[in-house]
């Protein structure tokens, strides 16, 4: 079969690329900028998925959409989120649909629930808190239109924040000031639970469903988690540098942190300082009934990816290009906290 990867060349589509040529498939990567490392099996395009003209090109004999180009929180994209996210995915599913696609596969993300009740299901309402996570429900929103029109069958994936495989983004401030031994901070008393997702388990999890070929929405997490607190103290621990988890009032610091992104001087998304010191978790029960059983707990990805990180960190320091989760990231106004800690 013929699969089309929208931001075949970011984090996520590289790894849905990789499993799907493992597996014989044909593959074409539609995206703005073409990975040095892009395999030579697939088909590259570069273009938008807002241009119809190029999106239609990229449709030709397509069976399968894999839908994961979007601007990220890191980009702090303003009204760009929307033209992207939104506009983008109304663009690609309104080209697939015309083209008689069997499957579209859209990853969106766990940021269209804003701060719900936890555990999150299916059921928990859609309150989205900031520009990205209302732009990742608005193209929700137009494929499901788009679909319920056409019939054209979809999923909708949302994953908890993927660690693993070279991920940088935040992450690489993480593991940095521990390698370092400097303090790491967290808003309020740091008892919020917290739930991560490993990119293998990611990809596992994404690869069944499209075997199983089951539209609906499905939420992914590890299914192992703890507080934040305990996450960080045991990586701290596995690390073993000098570092200590240090407490910030919540409610001043996020209005700091706010501050200091609108000024331009933070690399923290709204998404990043809204919902670091609340609880956010899955309930991932419907999936391991789908027979998916994630294999790293929030600890194990941690200590891993840690792992990676200094072994690799000569190159890590250097990732200046590529898509926003694999690329370093500008500490900004937090380089000065990090001399003072």
């Amino acid at each position: 079969m013929k699969h089309l990867i929208t931001g075949g060349c970011g984090f996520l589509g590289m790894l849905v690329s990789q499993r799907l040529l493992a597996k014989n498939e044909q593959v074409v990567i539609l995206d703005v900028w073409r990975a040095p490392d892009v395999s030579k099996d697939v088909e590259f395009i570069e273009g938008s998925i807002t241009n119809p003209e190029i999106v239609d090109r990229a449709m030709k004999g397509v069976d399968i959409v894999h839908h994961i180009a979007a601007l990220v929180p890191l980009t702090k994209a303003g009204k760009q989120f929307h033209e992207v996210n939104v506009n983008g995915t109304r663009v690609v599913a309104e080209s697939a649909a015309r083209a008689g696609v069997s499957l579209f596969i859209n990853t969106s993300s766990s940021t269209v629930f804003g701060k719900p009740q936890c555990p999150i299901t299916n059921q928990s309402p859609l309150m989205p808190l900031e520009d990205y996570g209302r732009s990742k429900l608005g193209g929700e929103q137009v494929l499901k239109e788009v679909a319920d029109k056409t019939k054209m069958p979809f999923i909708c994936v949302r994953p908890r924040t993927i660690i693993g495989q070279g991920r940088l983004g935040i992450f690489q401030i993480l593991f940095e000031w521990i390698m370092e031994g400097r303090n790491i901070y967290v808003m309020g008393d740091g008892t919020n639970k917290i739930q991560f997702l490993h990119a293998d388990d990611l990809i596992n999890a994404y690869m069944l469903l499209l075997q199983l070929q089951r539209p609906g929405y499905y939420n992914v997490g590890t299914d192992r988690f703890g507080t934040l607190e305990e996450g960080l103290t045991n990586l701290i621990k596995h690390a073993g540098t000098k570092t200590k988890v240090k407490h910030l009032p919540k409610d001043l610091t996020r209005e700091t942190l706010r501050v200091l992104d609108i000024a331009g001087l933070s690399p923290l998304a709204p998404w990043h300082y809204l919902t670091y010191s609340e609880s956010f978790f899955f309930d991932v029960q419907p999936l391991i009934d789908l027979g998916w059983q994630p294999r790293y707990s929030n600890d194990d990805m941690f200590r891993e990816t840690y792992d990676q990180f200094v072994a690799n960190f000569a190159s890590f320091k250097n990732a200046r290009e590529g898509s926003a989760h694999r690329r370093r990231v500008k500490e900004k106004v937090l380089w000065v906290l990090k001399q003072l800690s």
